[in-house]
């Protein structure tokens, strides 16, 4: 599938944290890009994309669209043979998961790709799934071959009422390919990360990836971090690997995008070691049982189940498919949160302690 990159592309949820990074980089390169956000209008959450366009070689045209809106693509994507898409609700705090995690999920990529049906010129859509499609909690590992997340490992363990985020993840990723498969024009190739750590072209960006590296320097983990195992990739390695699922030819199926395993101490020593005594980062594990019994009261969204499936077990997934498939390289841990804190530092995100 060869892409002719004078043609446009579309980015859905183009002001989004991963969202911006893959919109830089295709401007970087050079293309037009069609930005599909509910409020173009709106020229604060505009101006980073802004910024960047005006300095770079291609050029970004805004196009109001609502995900549950059905045929709101349709005008962005006339003349695209790229269709990028990447918004999805990314909430671990929910009071209604049906209703804001599941329904705007799977929902919002069946009217995606209803419209992708509907225009001839679109050849490819890359859609950015997650890890969390591939597995549910980190006791899931004991099953998969080699304990090992692959590409050809589903999540069969979330549900509505259990980690529905992942849940929904893992429906809207088979909503697509089932939709896929039902014609032979365009190819599908998902992008499955792990947890997204590093910069954002929005530096008030509202993902859970911001809130976790604050509450890291702020003082809400003081007394001590769970032993949570989890998969990391930085944002910009991301973003590329958007970008050669689009362009190289050859790219199919999944790809697993993720540096490497790392955990909530691991994080912590290394932003204690780079940042040092200025910040209030946690210097040890909290016991599985003292997460267990105040971890729900602390943050709301976090279930016993969900600890008990989680903490003090490993994480691990191969990688390999990217670098052998898409050339990918990744760059260390330590850079991407040296990035990330420096960035939330000169933001003014901290009172130093």
């Amino acid at each position: 599938m060869n892409i002719d990159k004078t043609k446009p592309v579309m980015v859905t949820g183009a002001t989004g944290y991963v969202a911006g990074w893959v919109v830089k980089r295709l401007l970087e390169e050079g293309l037009v890009v069609h930005a599909a956000i509910r409020q173009p209008e709106n020229k604060e959450k505009t101006k980073y994309l802004d910024e960047i366009a005006a300095n770079s070689p291609g050029s970004i045209k805004y196009f109001k669209a609502d995900l549950l809106t059905p045929g709101a693509y349709a005008e962005a994507m006339q003349g695209c043979q790229v269709v990028f898409h990447t918004a999805s609700p990314f909430f671990l705090d929910v009071k209604d998961a049906q209703k804001e995690l599941i329904e705007p999920a799977k929902m919002g990529t069946r009217n995606v790709l209803e419209d992708v049906n509907k225009t001839e010129s679109v050849k490819r859509v890359v859609l950015t799934s997650s890890c969390a499609a591939i597995y549910g909690d980190n006791r899931d590992l004991y099953n998969a071959p080699q304990q090992t997340l692959t590409e050809e490992v589903w999540n069969t363990s979330s549900s509505v009422e259990h980690q529905p985020y992942s849940y929904s993840k893992m429906l809207a990723e088979k909503e697509a390919w089932d939709i896929c498969k039902e014609q032979d024009r365009w190819d599908l190739v998902t992008v499955n990360p792990s947890l997204v750590l590093g910069p954002g072209i929005n530096p008030f960006g509202t993902s859970e990836s911001f809130a976790l590296i604050k509450q890291m320097g702020d003082g809400t983990f003081k007394m001590g971090t769970p032993n949570w195992a989890i998969g990391v990739i930085d944002v910009r390695d991301l973003a590329e690997a958007h970008l050669r699922c689009a362009f190289i030819p050859e790219a199919k199926g999944r790809y697993i995008i993720s540096a490497q395993s790392s955990s909530f101490p691991h994080i912590a020593s290394i932003l204690r070691e780079k940042f040092g005594k200025a910040y209030p980062f946690p210097k040890k594990s909290l016991p599985k049982a003292m997460v267990w019994l105040f971890g729900p009261i602390v943050n709301p969204g976090l279930s016993r189940k969900a600890i008990s499936y989680n903490v003090n077990h490993p994480w691990k997934a191969d990688n390999s498919k990217s670098k052998k498939e898409l050339g990918m390289e990744y760059r260390p841990l330590q850079e991407s949160l040296a990035d990330f804190f420096q960035q939330m530092i000169d933001n003014g995100y901290f009172n130093k302690k």
